[in-house]
C-alpha cells in the first residue's frame, strides 16, 4: 500500500510538472503569436506604400469591404447613367454600414455560413439580385473570419492570402539597397 501511495505521489508530481510545462508553452506560443501579428500589421502598413502601382501577385485587400463594382453594375441596369453612380455609392455605403452593426448577425455559428433565412439578406436578394447579395455575404464572411469581434474592415496581405514568408521574399528580391553617395565639399 505504501509503495502504491509513493507511486501515486510521484505520478501527481509528474502531472503537476507537465501542467506547468504545458502552461509555459502556451504562454510562449501566445507571446510568439502576438509578436507575429504585430509584425504582420507593421508589414502591411509598410507594404501599402511599396505595392501601390507595382506589378506583383501580392496586394493588400480590405477583408469585409464590399466590392463597389457589383453595386455599380446593378445600378447601371436599373437607373440612367447620370443617376447610377450615385445610387451605387449610396447602396454600397448603406450595406457597408449595416454590416458593421453588431446587433445584426446573419452568420450561422454551426457551420460558419450566412443564414439563408435572414430577413434583411432575403430582401436584398429579392430587390437587387444574386450578385449584390453574394457580395454582401462574401464581405460578411470575411469580416467574421478576420475580425469577428469588431465587425469592421481589416487590411490583409492578399494573393489568396500571402504568407509572411512570401511577402518577405518579395521585399528582399525587390528592394534595392541605396548606393552610398560621396559628398564633395
Amino acid at each position: 500500500m505504501k509503495e502504491m501511495q509513493e507511486e501515486l505521489e510521484e505520478k501527481e508530481e509528474q502531472r503537476d510538472d507537465m501542467e506547468t510545462l504545458n502552461q509555459t508553452l502556451i504562454n510562449k506560443e501566445r507571446l510568439s503569436n502576438n509578436e507575429l501579428q504585430d509584425a504582420r500589421k507593421k508589414l502591411i502598413e509598410g507594404l501599402k506604400e511599396i505595392l501601390s502601382g507595382s506589378r506583383t501577385n501580392i496586394s493588400i485587400k480590405k477583408m469585409g469591404e464590399l466590392d463597389d463594382k457589383v453595386f455599380k453594375k446593378a445600378c447601371k441596369e436599373r437607373f440612367p447613367s447620370y443617376e447610377a453612380e450615385i445610387k451605387a455609392v449610396e447602396l454600397c455605403s448603406l450595406w457597408q454600414d449595416k454590416m458593421t452593426n453588431p446587433a445584426w448577425y446573419p452568420i450561422k455559428i454551426v457551420k460558419e455560413a450566412v443564414d439563408p433565412d435572414d430577413e434583411m439578406l432575403r430582401n436584398l436578394k429579392e430587390e437587387w439580385g444574386n450578385e449584390i447579395h453574394g457580395a454582401v455575404c462574401e464581405a460578411l464572411l470575411e469580416m467574421n473570419e478576420y475580425n469577428p469581434s469588431g465587425r469592421y474592415v481589416v487590411p490583409e496581405l492578399w494573393n489568396t492570402k500571402a504568407t509572411l514568408k512570401e511577402v518577405i521574399s518579395y521585399i528582399v528580391k525587390n528592394v534595392k539597397t541605396p548606393r552610398r553617395r560621396r559628398w564633395r565639399l
